[in-house]
């Protein structure tokens, strides 16, 4: 009875996650270990939506934040990718507050804070220097060197071209040219 109930609550679980968007399976995290193959993080998990009217980058008070649950989250996040036993050369982070202490939380490389990496949502025509900018620091790295980037969903849905839920980590290829191929996710739980 046990095994009909599990194989159930698997279907259900398998039906609930429109395909292509995330895998369930950590192991996609040991797919970093391959060439030109790099991790695209959106930020954990910060309620709300947007940032206030008097936002201002260099004060994390007017700005959303992560809260407990997205503390532990980053925390886990950083658990799953050394657990996946992958060296990580650079971890690079938007200068939002919450990406900052999301990457800092998961304690896998020295933070590196990259401008490119913040925001395009309320700032559009910075979108494509910002997407430009970062496929070419990608570009530049060894086909070695592997980076986790801690960003925005704006930021990973254009460059992955799915938009990603509050600490989900997307594995990516990038090409000699710069272009990215998703290669599958996984959504790091919040306990």
């Amino acid at each position: 009875m046990r095994a009909v109930v599990v194989c159930v609550v698997l279907a259900v679980v398998a039906v609930a996650l429109p395909e292509g968007t995330a895998s369930a399976e950590p192991s996609i995290l040991a797919r970093l270990a391959e060439p030109r193959t790099h991790a695209i993080m959106r930020h954990a998990l910060a309620p709300g939506s947007n940032d206030p009217a008097d936002f201002d980058i260099a004060r994390c008070e007017t700005q959303r934040n992560l809260n407990g649950d997205g503390r532990r989250q980053a925390s886990r996040a950083g658990a799953m990718l050394r657990e996946a036993g992958v060296a990580i050369a650079h971890l690079w982070t938007s200068q939002y507050c919450r990406c900052r202490e999301t990457a800092e939380l998961m304690a896998v490389a020295p933070v590196v804070e990259q401008s490119f990496l913040n925001s395009f949502i309320s700032a559009r025509w910075t979108k494509t220097d910002r997407l430009d900018r970062t496929r070419a620091a990608l570009t530049a790295l060894t086909p070695e060197e592997t980076a986790v980037l801690v960003t925005h969903n704006v930021n990973a849905e254009a460059l992955t071209g799915t938009r990603p839920v509050s600490g989900e980590i997307q594995i990516v290829r990038i090409d000699e040219s710069g272009a990215i191929e998703l290669l599958g996710s996984v959504r790091v739980p919040v306990f």
